[in-house]
């Protein structure tokens, strides 16, 4: 996806762009040096009409530096929805296909339409890259035979390669059955990047099991010899953006939702959890354990608030409404439950909400749950950490002395990539429901 956010204004009809502050593709330019020229190629996230595409096109290229891919709508709908969703992103946090209800079995014509997308994208990639001079870097599993076709056209070109979701073990991974056309794609680049080490180990494991390939670790570099190339790889953890984070913390709107908050939840503790709408996030996991919280510590009744933000959801399958609809039924019964005329147990969240607005809750919260069950690296827990350090501006709409301590409680899954860095945060298996909220 582009590092955009569209809308169509009602009025005129035309499109609207902006940059999406939150997007990691627009984060990770930060790495580069200044003289640096990026530009992105993707997809939008929202559909625009065939006879709009070429001045959509233009503008984006002129005042973002962005080229849009435009996919036939049945190839979107089977190469995004179809294999990516339904196969991929499941099967990369070790669900199994077992049943139509976990993940649909493999469709040789959803595999098709995967490899037709990747095309699209490196026909696109072509029109605008220069081989001898440009780096191309390709993001995430939607685009991991995109390097074949790279290769193919140009052999010299230089190819990166990086995966935000997790990469499953070779038990797992096995049960692919386009397991070595993908292994072979990314091997089509120079380098591979991995958020943890366990990732890239079990990506040399499969190597290893279904291509009979070796590595070697020299200097702490690792590579692998690849029909005459050798191919790196690398962990490379994503992280934030600090400045940019602190600049929000410091901004009169956050600061005057801060206040706002603080006097919705006068009296009562805050926990918080933001994630997306996702079967894998954990969110009913979080719910049921606030829930037995509640019912054997009765004195937190009417003391502690559950602030669950909900990120839009990133595709529209059965799963995610089913997860949508566990979440809402279980809030629905706390608050029947626990909740009083003056007393909400759980505030659900479910809209595109401001950063500032995020910063606010960060900030204000005294705890802070990430329970995903499975995750690539979730960079909640280091935002959480960085705004409950605060700052003299957000000090003063608290009304708090600079020197005084406060406490903060920070839980997170042991199944997230970011877990092992953080040496401070309550590690807990999502599983267990009370270890979530143990006293």
């Amino acid at each position: 996806m582009l590092p955009l956010q569209a809308q169509k204004d009602p009025g005129t009809g035309k499109w609207r762009f902006s940059l999406d502050e939150d997007s990691i593709l627009l984060q990770s330019k930060d790495g580069f040096s200044p003289e640096t020229e990026v530009i992105y190629v993707g997809s939008l996230k929202v559909e625009i009409e065939a006879n709009e595409q070429e001045e959509v096109a233009q503008r984006l290229l002129d005042d973002f530096n962005c080229v849009p891919t435009f996919l036939p709508l049945d190839i979107q709908k089977k190469f995004y929805y179809g294999f990516c969703k339904q196969q991929l992103w499941p099967l990369f946090h070790y669900m199994l296909p077992m049943c139509t209800d976990h993940g649909d079995r493999f469709d040789r014509q959803l595999w098709q339409a995967y490899v037709s997308a990747n095309k699209v994208f490196a026909d696109k990639v072509m029109e605008i890259a220069n081989p001898e001079d440009d780096f191309i870097w390709i993001h995430d599993y939607h685009l991991m035979v995109l390097p074949t076709f790279l290769r193919k056209r140009y052999n010299r070109v230089k190819l990166g390669f990086f995966l935000h979701s997790p990469f499953p073990s070779s038990e797992i991974y096995r049960t692919l059955p386009v397991r070595d056309e993908i292994l072979k794609g990314l091997l089509n680049s120079d380098l591979i990047g991995f958020h943890t080490f366990d990732y890239a180990r079990h990506f040399l494991s499969c190597c290893g099991r279904m291509l009979g390939l070796d590595y070697e670790s020299k200097r702490g570099h690792i590579g692998l010899d690849y029909f005459g190339r050798t191919v790196y790889i690398k962990i490379l953890p994503v992280g934030i953006h600090m400045g940019r984070l602190e600049s929000v913390l410091n901004l009169p709107s956050t600061c005057n939702k801060v206040k706002e908050i603080q006097e919705q939840f006068k009296g009562k503790k805050v926990i918080l959890g933001v994630d997306d709408m996702d079967i894998f996030k954990g969110i009913s996991l979080k719910l049921l354990a606030f829930e037995q919280l509640l019912e054997q510590q009765r004195e937190l009744q009417g003391k502690l608030v559950l602030v669950q933000i909900v990120n839009p959801a990133r595709s529209s399958g059965k799963d995610v409404q089913e997860a949508k609809k566990e979440t809402y039924f279980t809030a629905k019964r706390i608050n029947e439950a626990y909740g009083s005329a003056d007393y909400e147990p759980v505030i659900l969240i479910d809209r595109p909400a401001p950063r500032d607005e995020k910063t606010a809750y960060y900030a204000i919260a005294e705890c802070c749950i990430v329970n995903a069950v499975r995750d690539g690296m979730n960079l909640v827990p280091y935002k959480y950490i960085v705004c409950r350090q605060g700052s003299y501006s957000m000090d003063q709409a608290m009304g708090i002395k600079p020197d005084c301590p406060r406490t903060s409680m920070l839980v997170v899954s042991e199944f997230i990539g970011c877990s092992p860095s953080l040496s401070g945060a309550i590690r807990v298996n999502p599983w267990t429901l009370m270890l979530l909220l143990r006293p």
